[in-house]
């Protein structure tokens, strides 16, 4: 996760970091990428059934029944467990979370345990009513998917009516005082709808905006072909901190971010060199903070059914259940040896990333979309950073 609005608009400073010794239990939400024990932030796929049927899901999900799908007691205890390993949030996701009829039970049980909760959603299903439940138990924050414009959004999702249902939802969320923001994950089909997301974050007053670059998991895997070419991904970079300086130029502060393809953190802290190379030492200081990639450390993910994965996006790499032995206990077994490589990943990859420059910033990338291409410690095919830009750091 990169912060655009916070490196490159100088939202957060390495001070405000500092303040707070780098606790993950002490740090506002919005400073937990830097923590320095990096507690596991939980998804939760607490369910796999959607009301939609969008082409780029990583759980390929369906309107259906599914089997197996963890109790309202064995949430609770998962989020007893969590609570007390000092996880400092669990993210409620799915399929589709608003299809539980215990999702606000859920996340009510976990503030009351003193976690932050967060909900990942389509939107469709947040009325006016259930909106002001969740600010009475105190979300921290909702984050709506949405594909592009409505047009794009609708043929993403499968269904007419979708980016209508989610506007109405974000809207819901925003006239009861919570913090909202979108989700987009980027491709060829809705490149030309970034700048629009960015119009409708102003018309909208929403809060946050991520882009979400393609995993090729799930129905993502075949939307692989579709993927940013590396150029095609450095004018997006280069787009989105555009934007994101225009805003803040006229009093306007979002927060604007990149997700999973940790290249972002270099190519910024170069660009800012070359723009402002003052404030680039401190972009540096806190992408060194971040550590790029935490899949397996700062990032975990729980099923529907109570396996435990190192992110929501490699679910064909099963830790353990939850069911046999709790979160905390798998997420700490030095027996499993995956896991405990994933930890210290930096010691096994090959290729580029072996002898990259750049590999404290971004720890690596992601391991799944390498596993995708062929070797699972070997180059993120996504990195689009040129050889002489990984040769050496300054």
């Amino acid at each position: 996760m990169i912060g655009i609005s916070k490196l490159y608009c100088g939202a957060v400073e390495p001070s405000d970091v500092l303040r707070y010794n780098r606790k993950s239990g002490d740090l506002p939400s919005h400073l937990l990428q830097f923590s320095a024990d990096k507690k596991p932030v939980v998804v939760w796929n607490m369910t796999r059934r959607c009301n939609l049927k969008c082409v780029h899901c990583y759980s390929a999900s369906a309107d259906i029944d599914y089997p197996d799908e963890l109790t309202t007691e064995e949430g609770k205890n998962l989020i007893d467990d969590l609570a007390q390993f000092g996880a400092p949030v669990v993210l409620f996701s799915g399929g589709e979370p608003f299809m539980r009829p215990d999702l606000l039970e859920l996340a009510q049980y976990a503030t009351d345990q003193g976690m932050r909760a967060v909900i990942s959603t389509n939107g469709t299903l947040i009325t006016g009513e259930i909106a002001a439940k969740l600010k009475k138990i105190g979300l921290s924050y909702v984050g709506v998917s949405l594909d592009g414009l409505e047009i794009t959004h609708d043929r993403f999702r499968g269904t007419k009516g979708a980016f209508a249902k989610a506007m109405e939802g974000i809207r819901n969320c925003r006239e009861a005082g919570i913090k909202v923001g979108i989700r987009f994950t980027v491709n060829k089909r809705n490149l030309a709808d970034v700048p629009a997301m960015f119009d409708l974050l102003k018309k909208e007053k929403i809060e946050r905006l991520c882009f979400y670059h393609l995993v090729y998991t799930g129905r993502g895997t075949k939307l692989r072909e579709e993927d940013l070419t590396h150029k095609e991904t450095r004018s997006l970079l280069d787009l989105i901190a555009a934007r994101t300086k225009e805003m803040f130029a006229v009093g306007l502060a979002p927060e604007i971010l990149t997700v999973d393809n940790h290249a972002d953190g270099p190519y910024l802290y170069l660009k800012m060199k070359k723009e402002n190379p003052a404030r680039a030492q401190e972009v540096l200081e806190l992408l060194e903070m971040n550590e790029g990639n935490s899949t397996g450390v700062g990032i975990g993910c729980v099923s529907w059914d109570g396996e435990v994965y190192p992110d929501q996006f490699w679910r064909n790499r099963p830790l353990g259940n939850i069911r046999l032995k709790p979160f905390s206990k798998i997420w700490t077994d030095e027996k499993n040896e995956f896991l405990m490589k994933l930890k210290n990943k930096k010691k096994h990859l090959r290729g580029r990333c072996a002898t990259c420059a750049w590999l404290n910033v971004c720890g690596g990338n992601f391991r799944a979309r390498a596993e995708a291409a062929g070797d699972v410690w070997g180059d993120d095919p996504a990195c689009y950073l040129t050889d002489e830009e990984i040769a050496k750091k300054e």
